[in-house]
């Protein structure tokens, strides 16, 4: 018997987003049943949170906080395109309110994230914060050109990620705190892109492959960029 008794410390983990990866994370955590409780919250979800309305942010993270501290932690939100809104092929196609917007998503919304949920991590053991990136958010791997919105919103996250995990890691040294590149999922998002020939990943396989990644990473990897196969990608 343990001396000091009973481990009475709820195990938490939380998902935000609630398409394909995030609906099939939810599914993967539960089945593997390693949590006391596995949390999804989205703009359907009770309570509700909306990445556009930081209220809802922060009243979830009120009423996470109640529940226990969250050992992990996974943002599976970002846009691509939508009404109105494909990603641009050349600087003649910019447009301010596309770009405005999918910052707002790609990157503010994240931060805000972090802003009310990385103060609920556990500060005496192991904890992980991750959001979903794009390889295309990589400044050094860009060849290719085009898809601005996207790309910029992403490398901003990138670059948020890195920032917060310098602060993270001065308070919550066991904590980590990454961004993840899923690779081509069959979801919405990816569908009307994926190109003959490319890899394109069933929601459940890419949701295990990415929490194999973050099963694995250490504290050291805290502020890195990493694939769903665990390779580090370039800034």
């Amino acid at each position: 018997m343990n001396e000091s008794g009973p481990d009475t410390t709820r195990h938490i983990a939380l998902v935000i987003g609630s398409g394909g990866i995030g609906a099939a994370l939810v599914d993967v955590l539960r089945s593997a049943a390693h949590f006391d409780e596995v949390v999804a919250l989205g703009r359907r979800s009770t309570p509700a949170l909306d990445l556009l309305d930081e209220a809802s942010i922060a009243a979830c993270a009120g009423w996470l906080a109640a529940r226990g501290a969250p050992e992990l932690v996974i943002d599976a939100t970002g846009v691509l395109h939508g009404p109105g809104m494909a990603p641009e092929k050349s600087w003649r196609e910019l447009d301010p309110a596309t770009l405005a917007h999918a910052f707002a998503i790609n990157a503010i919304g994240p931060a805000l994230l972090m802003k009310h949920l990385l103060p609920l991590l556990p500060r005496d053991r192991r904890a992980v914060f991750a959001t979903l990136s794009a390889k295309v958010g990589s400044i050094g791997d860009n060849r290719l050109g085009g898809w601005y919105a996207y790309r910029a919103s992403k490398a901003a996250l990138n670059q948020l990620v890195r920032t917060a995990s310098v602060e993270l890691r001065r308070s919550r040294p066991q904590a980590i705190c990454v961004a993840l590149h899923p690779g081509t999922v069959d979801t919405g998002l990816s569908a009307p892109f994926a190109k003959s020939g490319l890899q394109v990943q069933a929601p459940a396989l890419a949701a295990q492959r990415l929490l194999t990644v973050l099963a694995g990473l250490k504290a050291e990897d805290s502020g890195q960029f990493f694939d769903y196969r665990g390779e580090r990608l370039p800034w």
